[in-house]
């Protein structure tokens, strides 16, 4: 399987996806939300391969937060052409505004009734990345009304860089280091079927318990600058990566 994409052969880097508000507002609040950037038709061939891929793989845990299968991109035709999905691709691009590559993809499914919330955290912390700027979308892959576990963000944490990791299976992890984030506005974001969420890596979000008797499926997958260094670990995101590594073509460039 080729592991080199052309963002110009699919999605050219001057394609106009998001709007100026919805760039605006990613620079401002760490996030934006596109409710329509994929067709609902198509979303549901994508749920469909991802709830396959899952149940082949994975099978549902009582009480667990959720079900996640990373880089899925790599043995899966249908779900790797979302991950290089033009529209994505082109609003990642905009965003970024520099060369970009994927770090990794992955399914995430909140079973029916599973009782679990994702806490508010920050994803940066999880990432053996040296800094730069990344990109991290969520795409509903169904109707994600609040009900079923949908997105929430803290607007303007993207700006409070430095905390420690924080585990998203505990509600007050996030706020025993930043006691005046638990006092902050916070956005619920329901979405429709095809609906997408882009966030920055240290936007602090959430995503409540599936209280509803379908599964909530969602893909998300994290873009970063070209140029970026692992930083620790080794055989992640790719085998024979290693600690001091620019992420290379186990990571393809956008």
């Amino acid at each position: 399987m080729p592991t080199a994409i052309s963002a110009t052969a699919t999605s050219p880097a001057n394609a106009t996806v998001l709007t100026p508000g919805e760039l605006a507002r990613f620079e401002a609040d760490g996030f934006t939300v596109r409710p329509d950037l994929l067709d609902a038709g198509e979303c549901a061939r994508f749920r469909a391969a991802a709830l396959a891929y899952a149940d082949a793989r994975m099978q549902a845990k009582q009480g667990e937060v959720f079900r996640q299968l990373c880089q899925v991109w790599r043995g899966d035709e249908t779900l790797r052409g979302l991950t290089f999905h033009p529209r994505i691709l082109a609003a990642v691009s905009q965003l970024a505004t520099r060369p970009m590559r994927l770090y990794h993809d992955q399914i995430l499914i909140k079973d029916p009734r599973n009782g679990q919330a994702s806490e508010f955290h920050q994803d940066r912390p999880y990432w053996p990345l040296s800094p730069a700027p990344t990109v991290s979308i969520w795409v509903a892959l169904g109707d994600v009304p609040v009900e079923s576990g949908c997105m929430s963000f803290i607007p303007g944490t993207h700006r409070r860089t430095g905390l420690q990791l924080q585990v998203i299976q505990q509600a007050r992890s996030l706020f025993e280091q930043a006691p005046e984030l638990e006092w902050a506005e916070r956005r619920v974001v329901p979405l429709r079927s095809g609906g997408v969420t882009f966030h920055q890596g240290w936007t602090a979000h959430r995503a409540g318990p599936n209280e509803t008797d379908q599964p909530r499926v969602a893909f998300s997958a994290i873009y970063v600058e070209d140029g970026v260094k692992l930083v620790s670990g080794s055989d992640w995101p790719y085998p024979g990566a290693k600690a001091g590594d620019t992420l290379g073509e186990g990571c393809p460039l956008i």
